[in-house]
């Protein structure tokens, strides 16, 4: 390609336009991101919140753990200021470099008007050379030149041609390739350090960054726990399926998040030589003489100690061990959330037989109990009134006066205001309004479960083997609800009884809609359908359907299953009887019966879109529900009251379903973290492959108190498979593999009935 020409920007003009571009594309979204603003504030804020002591101090220690964010905020204003002062002055600079670029003009130049003779302007052109030429005391090389070639494009035919048609006296010039890149980069005394700033940048720190992540994120599983860590979980239980509360503290302090050498945050004192005997002395059953690796190591026995003495609510030294403690207690909750899956894991690979024992739900079910209560600051066997600002041991024995016996939150909640303040008389009012706020803000969860086998023809009829869905519907309220004394909150709790309901069917109502909105036309209603004929056929069909609420008891399905068949052979009795008497009544009245065909053939029509309209509904229900999880769920719920815990905690639940009798998993625990109002869980398992009544128990965890865990009981009457046609070839299955298999699932069954408890017994 000849007449092209590559080369860098002499006059830095066209870099100057990429770095424009270049900071104005990091600044606009830059600022619109990274712009440090002040979070909404209540204004009745300070008024809702506990004044506690505990509260107070905690709010120091959020203060504390962010010394610098104030700081960094000023920081982030000034680089966008300055960065935004760069751009301005960019633009200004690009602006004046278009005087050299702009269209050649000579009469511009020469200061004369267009069309003016030869003789003025050869006057003009000496007039301004005397003033330009360069050996005059005013001349000026560079004007002086375009003065020239100005008056060559107005005097020379050949030069006036080009101008005309090229805009340039000179004629066409070649087309040049320019790279927005000052030409300094490749001059040959700079070489030496261009490439030593290429080097350090990509051979150097660019591997190194790279490097860095990859070595940290491969430590780490995805949510931020140590791969040893994970792995020291396993061991421990597949070593003991059944553990206690005292050893899973054990595990959980030997995490090695608290170990210098896999955690560079951790922080180790000399001090500790002194101060961590001397708490051990403290503590009883602490298990310091543990020989096994690594609940013996030192950081372990640490560890342990510090949760202890946080549990026992021991004052510790603010400057180190108050410190260390706020760093493993803050650990705490994600460690467990990881123990809780690495169990059931291991209960995954003893039913696939990898592993020789299946963990119990003791097990799982302890260190669940064990996140509330660090969460909290106090042991199990502590009163749960402990939870509640102000409240001692001392304030206890009058709770559990003989006329009282107050043992849990929801009963001191639902007692009338002269009953709560005479048994915290020894409270001041302040004290006692703090003791209100707290609470009236604990949560009162309406727990409700239902059963089913979706996409079946009887979602109540359990078979052997059906995939079994269990719906658990959680509402959250505010435990001023259950307040007994003032009828403002009485007629609080209504509306919002009632606001809740109006938001569900406003919900059910969109849904609706939105499956109308949605649907194709195959499924439209044609236009001259009457609505009277919806109501009779449906009335008809129902016995035929037999379709039986969630709510009925497994004694009352098998009754309504004998009764469907009755109903339907009297149904069938009486269409032929109706049948025979219009038959007599044809030669009476035959428009009658006319109309009355097309009614039936309306009906028979309204009949199959009635069933195609509910079809298409459960498919867009199946389609919001899976785009509600693809967009995942909020960690935002309600702020627990937890003035020993050194961070904000936010509510959370566990929702699982398990066998009490058979001490077994029966579904994955669902960590729900989003329950502001309404939250909908779905808990799926298979029945049990052998008939019979089993019982299985739906549960509700607490991660952040005690006292508000719930529990209900779900009854199957698991009926017997229908017989799987051996007709086809690749269904034969020899009679030796059966009988293999049917030994082998009496040897290793995982539930049990009710009938074997009562034969045990």
């Amino acid at each position: 390609m000849s007449g092209q020409k590559f080369q860098y920007d002499e006059s830095g003009g066209t870099f100057f336009y990429f770095l424009l571009s270049f900071l104005a594309l990091l600044l606009i979204p830059g600022t619109y991101y990274l712009w440090p603003r002040q979070p909404k504030q209540d204004p009745d804020q300070l008024a809702k919140e506990c004044q506690c002591n505990g509260c107070k101090k905690k709010k120091l220690i959020l203060q504390s753990n962010k010394p610098w964010k104030n700081t960094k905020a000023l920081f982030v204003k000034f680089l966008i200021i300055m960065g935004w002062v760069i751009l301005i002055l960019l633009a200004y600079k690009v602006s004046q470099f278009d005087y050299e670029m702009a269209n050649f003009d000579p009469f511009e130049i020469l200061s004369i008007p267009p069309g003016s003779s030869q003789n003025e302007i050869k006057r003009a052109y000496r007039k301004l050379s005397l003033i330009l030429h360069p050996d005059k005391e005013t001349g000026d090389e560079k004007a002086f030149m375009k003065l020239t070639k100005a008056y060559q494009a107005l005097t020379d035919d050949e030069a006036r041609k080009n101008w005309e048609k090229y805009g340039n006296p000179d004629g066409p010039g070649a087309m040049s390739f320019g790279i927005a890149l000052p030409s300094w980069i490749v001059e040959k005394e700079n070489s030496l350090w261009v490439l030593g700033l290429y080097g350090l940048v990509f051979m150097v720190a660019l591997p190194t960054v790279v490097g860095m992540w990859w070595y940290k994120s491969i430590r780490y599983t995805g949510d931020q726990i140590l791969l040893t860590t994970t792995e020291m979980y396993y061991f421990f239980f597949v070593k003991t399926p059944s553990m206690t509360l005292k050893r899973v503290i054990m595990i959980l302090a030997a995490s090695f998040e608290f170990f210098k050498k896999r955690n560079a945050e951790v922080v180790e004192r000399d001090t500790d030589n002194e101060e961590i005997p001397s708490l051990i002395k403290q503590l009883p059953n602490l298990g310091e003489k543990n020989k096994e690796v690594p609940l013996c190591n030192m950081y372990s026995i640490k560890a342990r100690a510090l949760l202890h003495a946080h549990l026992s609510r021991i004052p510790l030294n603010p400057e180190t061990l108050d410190k260390d403690r706020q760093y493993i207690v803050k650990k705490c909750p994600y460690l467990i959330q990881e123990m809780v899956g690495c169990i059931h894991q291991v209960i995954l690979l003893a039913y696939a037989r990898r592993v020789p024992r299946v963990p119990t739900i003791t097990t799982i079910e302890n260190c669940m109990k064990l996140c509330p209560m660090i969460v909290q600051g106090f042991w199990e066997f502590k009163n749960p009134l402990l939870q509640l600002p102000h409240i001692t041991e001392d304030n206890l024995k009058y709770f559990l006066a003989k006329k009282r016996q107050i043992k849990s939150l929801q009963q001191f909640a639902q007692l009338k205001g002269e009953e709560r303040r005479l048994i915290l008389r020894n409270l001041s009012d302040s004290q006692y309004e703090d003791v209100m706020k707290v609470l009236g803000n604990m949560p009162y969860i309406d727990f409700k479960v239902r059963s089913e086998v979706i996409d079946d023809e009887n979602p109540t009829v359990y078979t052997a083997g059906a995939i079994v869905t269990v719906t658990v519907s959680l509402t959250r309220k505010d435990m001023k609800h259950l307040f007994g004394d003032d009828s403002i909150n009485e007629q609080t709790m209504i509306d919002d009884n009632k606001t809740n309901a109006e938001m569900i069917d406003e919900m059910s109502e969109e849904q609706n809609q939105s499956a109308k909105a949605a649907k194709p036309a195959w499924l439209k209603k044609k236009k001259g359908q009457k609505k009277s004929h919806k109501k009779s056929i449906n009335k008809k069909a129902a016995p035929t359907k037999n379709v039986q609420t969630p709510s009925q008891t497994v004694a009352n399905n098998t009754q309504h299953a004998g009764n469907a068949v009755n109903a339907k052979k009297k149904d069938d009795k009486s269409e032929k009887e109706s049948s025979k008497e219009k038959l007599s009544d044809v030669s009476d009245s035959e428009v009658e019966s006319d109309r009355s065909d097309d009614e039936d053939s309306h009906d028979k029509k309204d009949m199959s879109l009635d069933d195609d309209d509910t079809e298409w509904e459960k498919f867009q229900q199946k389609i919001t529900k899976r785009e509600r999880v693809l967009e995942g769920r909020s960690n935002l719920s309600h702020e627990v009251h937890c003035p020993l815990f050194p961070d904000v905690k936010q509510e959370y639940w566990w929702v699982y379903i398990c066998d009490r009798k058979s001490q077994t998993l029966l579904t994955t625990p669902v960590h729900v973290t989003s329950l502001v109002q309404f939250e909908e869980v779905q808990l799926k398992f298979t029945a049990p492959r052998w008939p019979g009544l089993y019982t299985f128990t739906v549960c509700l965890r607490s991660d952040s108190y005690l006292g508000f865990d719930q529990a209900q009981d779900i009854k199957l009457d698991v009926k017997e498979a229908p017989e799987i046609p051996t007709e086809h070839p690749q269904w034969d299955i020899s009679d030796e593999e059966t009988a293999e298999d049917v030994d082998a699932a009496d040897e290793h069954s995982e539930f049990t009935t009710d009938e074997d408890i009562s034969d045990n017994e």
